[in-house]
């Protein structure tokens, strides 16, 4: 029985939560760990374990306690994870795509491989072969630097427009890429059993906070000609299937002006481009990744309603314990559905909860979320 498999969780923050929150409806068994109690997810589950999943002895010792492992966040040890799937333990996804996808510059090396349309890019060691790169050519302004590793939540991604940002250059191992024109920036998440079976779900369109680099806004389903909507799909099912993942896929497509979709990155976990499944679509993220490692049959992913996401972040020039101003009217909306993630302290720009909106009218959704960012704040 399903309710009996004890599925470890390596992560604790919202993501954790919102995925021990979903397998409650069905009584699962979930072990989840992360850095400190306060996390998010110690709030949800009966079983929180206190530790480092960077740590090689944690997740191994974890892998023994458990009948499947899976993450809510790619910075975890690949390599304690490798040993127990060679021990027979059931990880999703499969250690090898964590391994790939945690370092953006073997993510970019496989859409390359497997003619995934991607932006033009190369691979540089520190910022000294950035500057020689731009010396003789090879690298031209403006383009995007990405640290390779540890990059999340739009850190370790800078825009590079003239000679005096230069100095803020990552001296890292990096991926260096064209910057692109785009039109939208827009996502499809899809999802994958061990039977094999793949679902995807309708496309999103995504609007970036302009200095943090984090998703302010998402629109559900997303504004695009279904010609384009049909090409992204067909691209995450092609995606999932090369990289032989089992699980749940976010992936990020910039659709040029010359509607060119182009992968920007992926994510093998829940993500925060999915956070309005929970309300918007017949079956959640969180309960399709649930499906997808136990080998259930996969979700239905229509769309109930048009929905409209935008995350909490905490206010420029607070620090400190978190208060919600204007919770109170916010909650007094017809169907607007807050989810306060439940970090003690907040930060500028850190991501303290989400909000989505539901209309049948996506404008009257999108003038809904407006008014919620307006009321809503995060303050210390």
């Amino acid at each position: 029985m399903i309710t009996n498999t004890r599925i470890g969780v390596l992560g604790g923050g919202q993501l954790g939560k919102m995925l021990a929150q979903a397998g409650s409806r069905w009584n699962l068994n979930l072990w989840l760990t992360d850095k400190d109690f306060d996390f998010p997810a110690a709030a949800v589950t009966n079983k929180f374990i206190q530790g480092d999943f960077t740590s090689h002895d944690l997740v191994y010792q974890l892998g023994h306690h458990v009948d499947i492992i899976t993450i809510e966040i790619e910075n975890v040890n690949t390599d304690a994870l490798i040993k127990l799937e060679k021990e027979g333990k059931e990880i999703y996804p499969q250690p090898g795509v964590i391994q790939t996808i945690k370092d953006k510059g073997l993510q970019k090396q496989f859409y390359r491989d497997h003619a995934i349309p991607t932006s033009a890019f190369q691979l540089v060691v520190n910022a000294s072969e950035v500057r020689k790169g731009l010396a003789s050519g090879s690298i031209k302004l403006p383009f995007v630097q990405k640290s390779r590793t540890e990059g999340y939540d739009g850190r370790g991604v800078q825009v590079m427009h003239s000679e005096a940002d230069l100095e803020q250059l990552f001296n890292r191992p990096s991926v260096i890429e064209e910057l692109i024109s785009i039109k939208k920036e827009i996502a499809v998440l899809v999802a994958r059993n061990p039977a094999g079976q793949i679902v995807t779900y309708p496309a999103v369109e995504m609007a970036f906070h302009p200095t943090a680099n984090l998703v302010e806004q998402l629109i559900s389903p997303a504004r695009i000609d279904p010609g384009i909507e049909q090409q992204a799909e067909t691209m995450a099912k092609k995606i999932i299937q090369d990289f032989d993942m089992v699980g749940l896929l976010a992936i990020e497509f910039f659709l040029t002006q010359e509607d060119q979709l182009l992968v920007n990155e992926v994510a093998p976990r829940p993500h925060n481009s999915g956070h309005h499944t929970i309300e918007g679509n017949i079956t959640s993220q969180y309960e399709q990744l649930l499906r997808a490692i136990l080998d259930l049959p996969l979700g239905d992913t229509s769309i109930r309603s048009p929905a409209v996401m935008i995350n909490l972040l905490g206010e420029p020039g607070h620090q400190g314990e978190a208060h919600y101003q204007g919770l109170d009217k916010v909650l007094a909306m017809k169907d607007v559905h807050v989810h306060i993630y439940g970090k003690k302290e907040t930060k500028p720009f850190r991501k303290m909860g989400h909000v989505t909106i539901l209309d049948k009218d996506i404008e009257v959704a999108i003038a809904k979320a407006k008014e919620v960012a307006r009321t809503l704040k995060v303050v210390s």
